[in-house]
């Protein structure tokens, strides 16, 4: 178990190594990884990443989750606050060391930050993405996703099962 992954496995049931900002896995990361963008919005975006965490549990990969219980809205929006610092900073390391970006935009919430991701990242041959009917930009989403040839599905299971797929290499 690395020393900063925020679960232990249990015996012969989960193989999975799970990180929580602002946890740093290994450099290199070892083996395939996962990286959980999209909607947190606390009280309005359901917790999708616990979800998606349970059910990519068996394989032995790492879940880089930026969903972290002390988030505080009280932090400065700012380069210059350090702990908001450190969480952007590491979701975009994590983005760019990952081999899998699995992004879903809740229907509830706006997530100009998955948006700018959505951007950010398009390109890279790594996202599978989740957007369902009901999210504010669902057209920038579509279009942004058939110009990148991203994989585009309008439920979560959908887009879990393809993002397993990424993982194991069967897609």
């Amino acid at each position: 178990m690395a020393a900063n992954s925020t679960t232990t496995p249990a015996a012969g049931s989960n193989k999975a190594q799970i990180y929580l900002a602002p946890n740093y896995p290994p450099n290199p990361i070892v083996g395939r990884s996962v990286f959980l963008a999209g909607s947190i919005e606390m009280g309005k975006a359901e917790d999708w990443q616990t979800k998606m965490t349970d059910k990519l549990a068996h394989l032995p990969i790492t879940v880089l989750n930026p969903r972290r219980p002390d988030w505080n809205n009280d932090w400065k929006q700012s380069k210059d606050d350090p702990r908001f610092r450190e969480q952007v900073e590491w979701e975009l390391d994590m983005q760019e060391r990952c081999n899998v970006i699995a992004m879903h935009f809740h229907p509830d919430t706006k997530a100009p930050i998955s948006l700018l991701e959505l951007g950010l990242f398009a390109n890279t041959g790594k996202m599978v993405v989740c957007c369902p009917d009901g999210f504010y930009r669902k057209g920038n989403v579509e279009l942004v996703c058939e110009r990148a040839k991203v994989p585009l599905f309008n439920n979560i299971d959908d887009m879990i099962d393809h993002a397993i797929k990424k993982l194991t290499n069967e897609a």
